[in-house]
């Protein structure tokens, strides 16, 4: 790995190191603008509760109530719909994703309008809600273009690390929330386990911090193994002979967790919306209501979460991910087949099964990863700021293998060059 850093910062390669140097400039910005709080309002001091990962992923820039409040949560809530809408429900979206690099300009373009709005309306209700009922209908409609603003700013930012610098922007800028937010819950997980008293309580309280470390690390190890992680499927063509490229084996790879982050979001994008109504109408009978049987703290909301987690993962996997029908006709028409399965429908059949397997692994790696922190802060006496697993983890380790395996990349296409010129 050292190997790798040094070659990244050779002069060879002074051009990758200005990107690297860049996105680190880009992101310096973004953490100044973590702390520019919006103008007449304070820190929120009050438990955040399913808040808790906005917060997170905004690297603590909601509990600042700050400029990047919203972060690029809209945006990615405008992305999940247009997904959506392009799975055969409206044809106009499903023309444009079928139509190359322009249909894919457009469903961009579309994507921001309806993240822009989506950030007012949640700027909305989020400026009603902490700003409280003493605030006047200006004060709401500045608070809510700041928090708009905000987002727009944060997006642009995101579109000039996909150009100038290293990985996708807005992938970027996710990650470095989450970690900007990691020292400061290292803090709270100290002075939750070492508390003043005795040696004998210090040093217990010590131990148990060690131990929490090491279990942070060794989830982050299980992370990157699942991510890395692919069921191959040989693959054989008719014009091709056994010995042609060097023998090497073609495999049609299905990774185990396919699907992302993306069912976690889903899942906890739609749990979440009977509380933001209820902070928003602020009737006590609905709130109660909300809080006793949907709120994923609860018994009945834990397991409506892990169930629309499951079923995000299987709908994002076969209808905006990976189709048995597409794969088994485009192998059909390149001459390929698996090797005792015939083309066609059985090919199908078996892609399904094969699939479905896979699939389901995954939806429990993510339900342990989703429901870990949420059962770790139920049993134990750790602050909601501190999570063991949790959707932020499983974001930062994804970023981080795509912009790693980039940057790899374009090492390894840079190299053949120069050996194809000698």
């Amino acid at each position: 790995m050292f190997k790798d850093l040094k070659q990244i910062f050779s002069a060879r390669n002074k051009d990758i190191k200005n990107k690297i140097l860049f996105t680190l400039l880009i992101l310096f910005i973004y953490k100044v603008g973590t702390a520019v709080r919006v103008p007449g309002t304070e820190n929120i001091t009050q438990d955040l509760g399913f808040l808790e990962l906005l917060n997170v992923m905004g690297g603590g820039s909601l509990r600042n109530f700050s400029i990047f409040a919203l972060g690029v949560t809209p945006y990615i809530s405008a992305s999940i719909i247009v997904q959506l809408l392009q799975m055969d429900i409206v044809p106009y979206f499903s023309n444009l994703a079928k139509e190359g690099y322009t249909g894919r300009v457009k469903l961009n373009k579309i994507t921001r309008y309806i993240g822009i709005a989506l950030a007012f309306l949640q700027g909305l209700v989020m400026s009603f809600s902490f700003l409280g009922e003493s605030a006047t209908s200006l004060e709401y409609l500045r608070a809510t273009l700041i928090l708009t603003a905000g987002t727009c700013f944060l997006l642009w930012l995101g579109d000039q690390i996909t150009r100038k610098g290293v990985g996708n922007g807005i992938s970027i800028i996710i990650m470095a929330g989450i970690l900007i937010s990691t020292p400061s819950m290292m803090v709270d997980a100290f002075g939750s386990f070492v508390t003043t008293g005795t040696v004998q309580e210090v040093a217990l309280g010590v131990t148990k911090f060690i131990l929490f470390l090491l279990v942070y690390i060794a989830i982050i190890v299980g992370v990157v193994f699942i991510e890395k992680s692919e069921r191959r499927i040989p693959v054989q063509y008719s014009n091709k002979t056994s010995t042609a490229y060097g023998a090497k084996q073609t495999y049609i790879p299905f990774k185990l967790n396919s699907a992302g982050v993306m069912p976690v979001i889903f899942a906890s994008s739609l749990i979440s919306i009977p509380s933001l109504i209820a902070t928003f109408i602020k009737k006590d009978s609905f709130s109660l209501f909300v809080n006793s049987y949907i709120n994923y703290n609860t018994v009945t909301g834990f397991i409506l979460y892990i169930l629309l987690i499951i079923l995000f993962t299987y709908l994002y996997t076969f209808m905006a991910g990976l189709k048995p029908k597409d794969l088994s006709e485009n192998l059909n028409k390149q001459g390929g087949y698996i090797p005792g399965v015939r083309p066609g429908g059985e090919t199908k059949v078996y892609i399904s099964k094969v699939l479905s397997r896979t699939t389901l692994l995954g939806a429990l790696f993510l339900v342990v990863i989703a429901g870990l922190p949420i059962l770790v802060s139920n049993l134990s006496s750790l602050p909601t700021s501190v999570t063991v697993g949790g959707t932020g983890l499983l974001i930062v380790v994804g970023v981080a293998l795509e912009t790693y395996n980039q940057i790899e990349s374009t090492m390894s296409a840079r190299k053949y060059e120069r050996g194809y010129r000698k």
